[in-house]
């Protein structure tokens, strides 16, 4: 039995992390189901679009400013050492639209986002206002988690967009004030090299980041434990797998979209 423990023990963490995932996979699919079903919460999806959308562009914002200018010192830095200094504005704005705009931008939403929605459903379970909701007949999962998800996976593309302007406009203000380009013919540069399907498909990974973050940060608080430990431990696993699944989703989205 003693040689056994260890093989029980991989066999237990495995089972339940299944159990997990078809947890997580059946809640989805029920809330997806939702989305086009009445009634509609019209009031609850705006208050939803606000605390995503507007109320994240600050973060956002901020995080693409720095990371346009740090990798413009990066790529300039390294090109250096071959003589290609010039492909610095095309490698900041393909860089930025395909990777790091919505990578980051869905981090930084996660750790928002994803630990308030936790964190304020997770407080109504355990003041029982959910079981209110289900007294008065109305459907928790509709009312709490679908306006929630849907303007979480439209929110979020909107705040990538304006991220990536924003990141683009970072690595210009570094390369054309710090490492002496030429402000047009920078400018030139990203235009001509930027594709629109590099545009597109960082849009479709920030919806798709978008609907995970709100998916775990409502799976969480509406399964969230008792007292105030519970609710900790929601928020704390909310922005852990939604963090973990934006990483794992955005591998899976550039091999379809640029693996050969």
């Amino acid at each position: 039995m003693t040689l056994l423990a260890p093989v029980a023990a991989i066999g237990h963490s495995t089972l339940a992390l299944l159990g997990a995932i078809g947890r997580i996979a059946i809640f989805a699919g029920r809330a997806v189901s939702h989305f086009a079903r009445p009634p509609f919460y019209p009031r609850e999806f705006v208050l939803a679009l606000l605390n995503i959308g507007y109320f994240s562009l600050p973060v956002v914002g901020m995080t693409a400013l720095f990371t346009g200018g740090a990798l413009a010192l990066q790529i300039y830095s390294g090109g250096a050492r071959f003589n290609a200094e010039t492909v610095v504005p095309s490698i900041v704005a393909i860089g930025i639209v395909r990777e790091l705009g919505p990578v980051l931008g869905g981090l930084m939403v996660a750790g928002r986002v994803s630990a308030s929605i936790a964190a304020e459903l997770g407080t109504m379970k355990v003041t029982e206002q959910i079981d209110a909701l289900v007294t008065l007949s109305t459907n928790p999962l509709k009312y709490l988690a679908v306006p929630r998800i849907l303007a979480a996976t439209l929110a979020v593309p909107v705040l990538v967009g304006v991220g990536d302007v924003i990141g683009i406009m970072g690595g210009y203000l570094v390369s054309v004030n710090r490492l002496g380009f030429n402000a047009a013919t920078y400018l030139k540069n990203t235009v001509e090299f930027l594709e629109a399907f590099d545009v597109t498909s960082g849009l479709v990974k920030a919806a798709v980041f978008g609907f995970i973050v709100a998916l775990m940060g409502c799976y969480h608080g509406m399964h969230s434990g008792r007292g105030a430990r519970g609710v900790g431990r929601a928020t704390t696993n909310a922005v852990v797998s939604a963090s973990i699944l934006i990483l794992a989703a955005n591998y899976i989205l550039t091999q379809l979209f640029f693996g050969t």
